[in-house]
């Protein structure tokens, strides 16, 4: 009987290395940083969405290059959890890993859209 189903509900702690944006702000002032913040938030989202869109082409090695890039400029930003499962996503295809290269990239876009909104929030950013 269908009557016992699990609901899993995962989520994921976004983290923010607030002394990262603390060195920005030190080295660019409020206007510099808000302007690297910015820039950094519009190029994550769209390279997300590549990642994931070259996922469903099979196109593994512009998907592991995708990925790289995003551990850098989520690194500029200080999150660290994005930079992390990026890299995790790009040892998964270095290990010929498919169904883990499934996994970690999804985790990657549910982190990775919660980052970019927090972040978003934090600054109160406006388009």
């Amino acid at each position: 009987m269908v009557a016992n189903l699990l609901n899993v509900i995962r989520t994921e702690n976004v983290r923010l290395n607030p002394e990262k944006l603390g060195e920005l702000y030190a080295q660019l002032g409020e206007a510099g940083t808000e302007d690297v913040i910015c820039r950094a938030i519009e190029e994550l989202a769209v390279r997300l969405t590549h990642c994931e869109r070259l996922w469903r082409q099979n196109n593994v090695p512009d998907l592991r290059k995708n990925a790289r890039s995003l551990i850098a400029i989520a690194d500029q930003i200080g999150m660290s959890a994005m930079s992390s499962i990026a890299r995790d996503v790009t040892i998964a295809i270095d290990n010929e890993d498919p169904p883990a290269v499934a996994a970690i990239l999804f985790r990657l876009l549910r982190v990775g859209e919660r980052s970019l909104t927090a972040v978003w929030d934090q600054h109160d950013l406006s388009v």
